[in-house]
């Protein structure tokens, strides 16, 4: 994630240092034809990484994003039955 919640004021000046940084399907064409694709979201589409990639058959994206929902759960779940 280029630029994080609460950090909007330096969104302008990360965008000028990321730009040209993007997984693509250029870029993805490159790596491994088993090698799969993640991220933490939320995505910047269009800039981070684009559709195709993000929706695409090398994408574990959306499987990344339920496990951490269930890892938040856990931990959440651990330290409200702490004593």
């Amino acid at each position: 994630v280029w630029v994080s919640m609460g950090d909007e004021a330096s969104k302008e000046k990360r965008m000028k240092d990321f730009n040209g940084y993007q997984i693509n399907s250029d870029l993805l064409k490159l790596a491994k034809k088993d090698a799969s694709v993640m991220h933490c979201l939320p995505a910047h589409r269009g800039l981070e990484i684009t559709d195709d990639v993000i929706e695409g058959k090398q994408s574990i994206v959306w499987q990344q994003g339920e496990n951490k929902l269930y890892g938040a759960a856990s931990v959440l779940e651990w330290l409200l039955r702490q004593k």
